[in-house]
């Protein structure tokens, strides 16, 4: 018989006893899980990652990780896996074994089968946690959403269809 101190109490502690590579997140103790990503996500996500790795090393600007990598936000109290993200390099130190401690200065999401999560859910926590610029991406149509934090809020920048313009980086790429 298992103890009654075993079990999980909250989203968080079930996340923690999940097996390594595990798509799932957590937002507002709150457990989201989803499938594998299709095949056009993961060859988008590629190029992008690919393009911007080299830009980014090539300038010495810090860090560029892809999903899966687990980022702590909300102090510790929320988990969510970017499928890009970006670390200035003066504040690398928030990169640690287990994860991102703390709000990346970019983030990309690539849109899946759950749109609203990423596109609500994900948004406003970005925002609430101070990530300066959020990138939304759908694969399929190649649209692209740009937000810059201006204050408290987002503010949307106009962008255009397959083309990425991260302006903290000054960096442009057509996919």
């Amino acid at each position: 018989m298992k103890d009654v101190l075993d079990i999980p109490r909250t989203a968080m502690e079930v996340f923690e006893m999940l097996p390594e590579g595990t798509i799932c997140e957590v937002i507002d103790n709150t457990l989201y899980m989803s499938p594998s990503p299709t095949t056009i996500h993961q060859k988008v996500l590629g190029k992008i990652f690919t393009r911007l790795q080299m830009y980014i090393e090539d300038n010495t600007l810090g860090e560029v990780i892809f999903a899966p990598c687990d980022v702590y936000l909300d102090n510790g109290d929320s988990v969510v896996q970017p499928d890009i993200l970006f670390i200035k390099r003066e504040r690398e130190a928030i990169i640690e074994k287990k994860g991102i401690y703390g709000a990346p200065d970019l983030v990309i999401e690539l849109l899946s089968s759950n749109k609203k999560h990423d596109q609500q859910i994900k948004s406003e926590l970005y925002r609430a946690n101070g990530i300066p610029e959020y990138i939304i991406i759908d694969p399929e149509t190649k649209t692209v959403w740009h937000y810059l934090l201006d204050g408290d809020t987002y503010a949307e920048q106009p962008s255009a269809t397959g083309k990425l313009q991260i302006h903290s980086l000054n960096f442009y790429l057509e996919f």
